[in-house]
C-alpha cells in the first residue's frame, strides 16, 4: 500500500547567539506557547529534547512536534 506524508521544512536565518525560542519565532511561530505549555517539544537531529532557551549553531537540525500525551483534564 501507499502511504500520504507530509513534510514540512523551514530553513531560517538567525542572528548569531539565537535561541531555539527564536528559531521557532522565525520558523512556526504559533508553536512556541504550546512548548512553554508541554503540549510541543523540539528535538535535534538525533531526537533528544532542545529546550527553548539552547543556543543554535549554524546547519542545526529541529524538529518541532505536538505531544500526543494527553493531560490530566483531558482524562
Amino acid at each position: 500500500g501507499l502511504l500520504v506524508v507530509l513534510f514540512l521544512v523551514f530553513l531560517v536565518t538567525v542572528p548569531a547567539g539565537a535561541l531555539v525560542r527564536d528559531g521557532l519565532r522565525v520558523a512556526v511561530p504559533d508553536l512556541i506557547e504550546a512548548c512553554q505549555r508541554g503540549e510541543a517539544f523540539v528535538t535535534d537531529g538525533r531526537g533528544p529534547p532542545a529546550p527553548l532557551d539552547a543556543p543554535l549553531e549554524a546547519g542545526a537540525i529541529l524538529r518541532v512536534a505536538r505531544s500526543s500525551r494527553r493531560g490530566p483534564a483531558d482524562g
